[in-house]
């Protein structure tokens, strides 16, 4: 076995949608995602109108770096705001928007393998 690093400067895999890309880094047998998406920014228009889905069925655990994003589920019930310095779990069956004037960032530590894959 050897230390392995990477950096998401170089992805293993770059996956870009309109206001907001989604960076990979496969180490250690998981896949590390980082979301990064500007203004205006809103799951079902920027990534589920390409996936042909009206909501995102990702489960993701992971941790906000910047910015805000709301959260809703499908059913119209939970609705949240994640902030800097919060962990998050987001069940499958949401859909996501940036909140306010600040591009948003995030690290997915579940769930990147398969979010805004086409």
């Amino acid at each position: 076995m050897k230390i392995e690093t990477k950096r998401f400067e170089k992805p293993d895999e770059a996956r870009a949608f309109l206001k907001g890309t989604f960076d990979l880094a496969k180490l250690g047998g998981i896949t590390i995602g980082r979301a990064a998406y500007e203004p205006g920014w809103k799951w079902s228009e920027h990534v589920g109108r390409d996936t042909g889905e009206r909501y995102c069925e990702v489960e993701h655990v992971g941790l906000v770096l910047k910015g805000k994003a709301a959260v809703q589920m499908k059913d119209g019930g939970e609705y949240r705001v994640l902030e800097p310095g919060d962990l998050f779990h987001v069940p499958p069956g949401h859909d996501s928007w940036v909140v306010g004037n600040e591009p948003y960032v995030s690290i997915h530590f579940l769930g990147a393998e398969r979010y805004a894959k086409k």
